[in-house]
């Protein structure tokens, strides 16, 4: 059996990601490393199943690939474009992880993220799972190589790595 979760953490359940409560901040290193760019996307939906022994917890998250928001809006279209995550052909970002397994003062949840129509292994690192006016809040982190999705324009102008930053909300289903 897994380490169980501390106190505070969510009752075991099946709980509903609350798209207009849920951050998705993506981090990219542009202009060869001299400046970082912060992101935002949209989540379209989500649900997290959080069983009793946490190796039997799961995930499956959705997001709006053209949802892509910067404050620049040149960027912001060309982000979206067909040059990087061609979000007409690809428009949705998928997370699907099974399982959780304690990892320091936190948890991390084995998985795979699906992007530019191509899934790769991913680790999503939950650093905070409390319960939370009747529902759960988590605060997870993942980092994702561009590349591996088959996003390779832009080498220079765009960093390799994204730091995702995940702030989401739920409610019991």
């Amino acid at each position: 059996m897994t380490d169980m979760p501390p106190a505070g953490a969510p009752a075991p359940g099946t709980y509903t990601l609350d798209p207009e409560r849920t951050t998705i901040r993506a981090d990219v290193k542009a202009m060869f490393g001299l400046m970082t760019v912060h992101g935002t996307f949209r989540l379209q939906s989500g649900q997290v199943s959080i069983a009793a022994d946490p190796g039997a917890s799961s995930v499956r998250a959705s997001i709006v690939a053209g949802s892509y928001s910067s404050g620049n809006t040149t960027r912001d279209a060309d982000v979206v474009s067909a040059s990087l995550l061609d979000a007409k052909a690809y428009p949705e970002i998928t997370f699907t992880g099974e399982g959780a397994r304690r990892d320091g003062d936190g948890w991390v949840v084995p998985g795979s993220v699906t992007a530019h129509g191509t899934a790769v292994p991913a680790e999503v690192r939950l650093s905070d799972a409390r319960e939370e006016s009747g529902g759960a809040r988590f605060r997870a982190t993942a980092r994702l190589d561009r590349t591996t999705f088959g996003v390779t324009k832009k080498k220079g102008m765009v960093g390799r790595t994204v730091d995702l930053v995940i702030e989401a909300v739920a409610q019991p289903a």
